[in-house]
């Protein structure tokens, strides 16, 4: 082992670290090797109590200024900052790095596409027409007599200026109920495009620039919807473009989907392109053959994170484990290669990977890593990027060294749920609707919906709040619809397969067995949240549930969040009208006027609010009260009585 990977020095117990008893196997078998991975480190790593409360200043070098979370109003920054805003500043801060990412992410999808629509990369096609088309008329553009490249070049050019436009409303915000849409334009939030927000949002939180919490508030909203309703939703709907919209699909989950006698390649990271090209070249017959002269029975092509969850959505190819998990399976000895895109990417990955002799292979311009094997992924060149992995790969297991120890467990579940085929599953093939949701929640079968989404977080023990979370949400009658790495975490603990629906209360229940789908449906990566707006924004639109998403019986939570990706997911939700609650911690210091603004003053002014607690048993309070909130809001909180029509009756109405 390399020297400076150092055994650590706290021992815990690898059950009270994680759920997920594959990660513990692994774990503890790192523990045994003297290998340090991300667990180990959390344990041996205090956070800092002023950081973590959002109470420190470094955005000049007058400071960092600290200031006291326990007598917050007690004294101000250098320059004269209060705690309110210090506090909003680094919020704003975190919303525009979140929305950076996810916006550079679709940029990159979308410059794909209209490379594809140009026919210079040919290695890509548009596989779902349908879904160009529905988007395209989505936002107003004709599609009538049109050829698919004439749309498609003006789908282009249409949602580029979700990025680049510096006045006036992002495409999609065409798709916002209109009641939502007056709230923003009131309020002043609509986004106008993505580099503009981000670049305002930064500049208004340098030194001597915004200093009124209220104000700096209203930015970061801004700039999360131009998240939310612009990059994120971009990427999304392009990916199904390109790529093909997601349908239910079984697949298999955990570290067990990895074979001892085979190749096994792990794509780990965020962009679907290079997880497709990847597909093509462990398929490719010349590699095949070359798995089989090595000694293999073949190539296994597994996934890791959120282009994993991608791929198991649209391809059935397994999934290896979520982020807290990206380590531990590296120490199975299994895997022959390892590669990387982009965001979530542990530096860790690189010399843990060097312990087992594993090729670690860096494939974005935007994510090198020192010690680990660059090699870069062209669009118009992807096989010459993707070929020399499998390579890579198949000369690692002919030389294997390290002895193998994969945990044998393996959860099937159902994933692949996208807005489209939820619209289907509930009212078929020509009268595809939301009525029989909204119904449903009208009539009280269902209480209410929640979105529980996002990464594990090694600060707490893996898995165990998501899980904790949805079974409490799912036996109180509340339909989970998730995406991220919330998602395996639920797949692993059995909830995403049809036969959990014996866990839902008796309302849910009958709805999933009469549907024949789980009490937790899997939307994508976390990038997919963007489905998760426009199924809210579809429940208006169907009607009988209020005129704006802040009116409807939904939450959302993201239990074990770690990144500014979530701080910005969660604002561009709570900004479109839903009750969002992070666990493990959040930064801010409470009984602050900022405090009060983010948990109840943004809900005064029609949009929704932010909520904390790490305990999931109370999360799912707060979002089952709120859920009971809305529906005595609506007039639905009583549950109507189910009448059955005799014959008598049928003839009546049969006369009316």
């Amino acid at each position: 082992m390399e020297e400076e990977i150092k055994k650590p020095n706290k021992e815990i117990a690898a059950k009270d670290l994680t759920t997920c008893e594959a990660t513990a196997q692994m774990l503890d078998k790192a523990r045994r090797d003297g290998v340090e991975i991300a667990p180990h480190r959390a344990a041996n790593m205090k956070p800092c109590p002023i950081g973590a409360d959002s109470a420190c200043c470094k955005h000049c070098f007058m400071g960092p200024c600290r200031l006291n979370s326990k007598d917050p109003y007690g004294k101000v920054g250098i320059c004269g900052a209060t705690i309110d805003t210090i506090m909003a500043r680094n919020f704003g801060r975190m919303v525009a790095a979140g929305t950076a990412a996810h916006t550079d992410h679709g940029m990159g999808m979308l410059d794909l596409f209209r490379e594809v629509v140009k026919g210079n990369i040919r290695d890509y096609k548009i596989k779902d027409t349908e879904k160009l088309q529905s988007v395209a008329k989505s936002i107003g553009i004709e599609v009538e007599g049109r050829t698919i490249e004439e749309i498609a070049m003006d789908l282009y050019k249409e949602l580029e200026r979700t990025y680049t436009q510096v006045d006036g409303e992002i495409p999609f915000t065409k798709r916002v109920p209109e009641k939502t849409l007056e709230t923003w334009r009131k309020h002043g939030i609509v986004p106008r495009g993505a580099m503009r927000e981000i670049m305002e949002m930064m500049h208004r939180t340098a030194m001597g620039v915004d200093q009124h919490y209220e104000n700096i508030t209203k930015q970061a909203s801004r700039t999360a919807l131009a998240d939310g309703w612009g990059g994120s939703m971009v990427s999304t709907e392009i990916s199904d473009i390109l790529f093909g919209t997601p349908s239910p699909v079984a697949v298999e989950v955990n570290m067990g989907v990895l074979k001892e006698n085979e190749v096994n390649i792990i794509i780990h990271g965020h962009e679907p392109n290079l997880f497709e090209s990847m597909l093509a070249s462990v398929n490719d017959p010349m590699f095949v053959q070359a798995a089989k002269d090595a000694g293999a029975a073949g190539i296994n092509l597994v996934g890791m994170c959120c282009s994993g969850l991608e791929m198991m959505s649209r391809h059935g190819i397994p999934h290896a484990g979520n982020f807290s998990s990206t380590e531990a399976i590296l120490v199975t000895g299994a895997v022959d290669a390892m590669a990387v895109d982009i965001q979530c990417i542990q530096q860790g990955l690189s010399k843990v990977a060097d312990c087992y002799d594993t090729p670690f292979i860096t494939t974005n311009p935007r994510c090198k890593i020192e010690g680990a094997l660059h090699v870069e992924f062209n669009e118009h060149d992807p096989k010459s990027c993707t070929d020399e992995i499998v390579i890579k790969a198949i000369s690692r297991f002919k030389n294997r060294t390290m002895p193998i120890e994969i945990p044998k467990i393996v959860n099937t579940g159902v994933h692949g749920f996208s807005h489209e085929y939820i619209n289907y599953m509930l009212g078929g093939s020509f009268r595809a609707s939301y009525t029989p949701l909204n119904d449903n929640i009208i009539n009280g079968r269902i209480r209410g919906v929640a979105g529980v989404v996002g990464c594990t977080n090694p600060r707490v023990k893996q898995d165990y709040v998501h899980v904790e979370l949805v079974r409490e949400l799912i036996r109180n009658d509340v339909l989970v619809i998730q995406t991220g790495c919330s998602q395996i975490a639920l797949a692993k603990a059995g909830l995403t397969a049809p036969e959990a629906a014996v866990l839902a209360g008796p309302g849910l229940r009958e709805v999933c067995e009469t549907v024949g789908m789980p009490p937790v449906l899997g939307m994508g990566a976390c990038v997919d949240n963007s489905r998760i707006l426009i199924a809210a924004a579809a429940m208006v639109r169907e009607g009988g549930l209020g005129e704006s998403i802040a009116d409807l019986p939904v939450a959302g939570a993201a239990p074990e969040f770690m990144s500014e990706k979530a701080i910005a997911i969660g604002h561009y939700f709570v900004a479109s009208g839903v009750f969002t609650v992070f666990g493990v911690t959040f930064p801010i210091v409470k009984e602050t006027k900022f405090h009060k603004l983010l948990f109840e003053g943004l809900e005064q002014q029609g949009l929704g609010k932010w909520g904390f607690t790490p305990d999931p048993h109370e999360m799912a309070k707060m979002m089952i009260a709120h859920i009971d909130k809305k529906r005595k809001a609506l007039g639905i909180d009583k549950a109507r009585d189910r009448i059955l029509v005799d014959m008598a009756t049928r003839r009546e109405l049969d006369a009316a």
